[in-house]
């Protein structure tokens, strides 16, 4: 079975691009979206993905992610529930870790989350000083969330 154990933050300023390889564009939606299972589409240039998680204790969570076409990857966006997900993603080497950042777009700009894949739920890596608050459990960054809600969790206008 796929483990995914990820720690994810929000980040400050614009150090972290000093450190960053070329960005890729992201395009998700969402099948399925609830507490217990969400089933995301994502494509990503000429590749595409189809994953399934399911509702996670602690930082760990059940993740199956399968490739698929992209041509099929398109027409399951348009299946997909309302709204979605735009995003550069950068990687961000840190120590020993490597950081995904993700700027998003559209609904969502201003938004910038890093998140940060582990061995195990007890593993330590380098926290570096663009490193904001801790949002992993905060459900209102999920991106399956965010798929559904226009705007930037915890803004005020």
């Amino acid at each position: 079975m796929g483990v995914e154990i990820e720690r994810k933050f929000l980040v400050r300023g614009d150090a972290w691009r000093a450190s960053a390889g070329p960005a890729s564009h992201y395009v998700q939606g969402y099948l399925c979206s609830d507490p217990d299972r969400t089933v995301r589409v994502r494509l990503a240039g000429d590749a595409a993905w189809l994953t399934i998680k399911g509702r996670g204790t602690g930082v760990s969570r059940p993740e199956f992610e399968y490739l698929v076409p992209p041509d099929d990857a398109r027409a399951l966006l348009a299946l997909c529930l309302p709204g979605g997900v735009d995003k550069l993603r950068y990687r961000v080497p840190v120590g020993a870790h490597v950081f995904e950042v993700d700027v998003f777009q559209g609904a969502h700009a201003g938004l910038v989350l890093a998140e940060v894949e582990l061995g195990d739920e007890a593993e330590t890596f380098e926290r570096p000083d663009w490193l904001g608050a801790e949002v992993t459990a905060d459900r209102r960054y999920a991106n399956s969330a965010l798929a559904s809600r226009p705007g930037v969790p915890g803004k005020t206008e």
